[in-house]
């Protein structure tokens, strides 16, 4: 028997508004863009970044959540799995898409539109995944 492990992450920032969408079977997905950065120390002494990009799908009530108390610019922690579809576009070429498919997140810093801090439940993790 073979194991395998698929867990990813993530502590960043949000590069965006979130993107709360209602599918047609009534379940709720909130895309985020989460940024994260790597610093170092070229040859020539010059400190050189990094930013990776990562999109992140969170269901669920998470993601009710989610496009409630989070703001482009937001500290987040995500856990999750990488997830990765293919499908034909209108030519009939193969076009791939990789995401983080979250199963807990964290709000480190998450505000209502008042200013307000979200409330302590939504501090902790929010998770859910599918």
């Amino acid at each position: 028997m073979s194991t395998s492990v698929n867990k990813v992450t993530l502590l960043g920032n949000l590069g965006q508004e979130p993107e709360l969408k209602t599918l047609t079977a009534g379940a709720t997905i909130c895309n985020l863009s989460v940024a994260t950065n790597e610093q170092w120390i070229d040859e020539k002494k010059g400190v050189q970044e990094r930013v990776e990009w990562h999109r992140v799908q969170v269901w669920g009530r998470a993601a009710d959540a989610c496009s409630k108390y989070l703001n482009k610019g937001s500290k987040v922690y995500v856990e999750g799995r990488i997830h990765t579809r293919s499908w034909e576009d209108k030519e009939g070429k193969k076009q791939w898409t990789t995401n983080i498919v979250a199963t807990h997140v964290i709000f480190l810093d998450g505000k209502k539109a008042s200013g307000d801090p979200a409330p302590e439940e939504h501090r902790s993790q929010v998770g859910g995944g599918r």
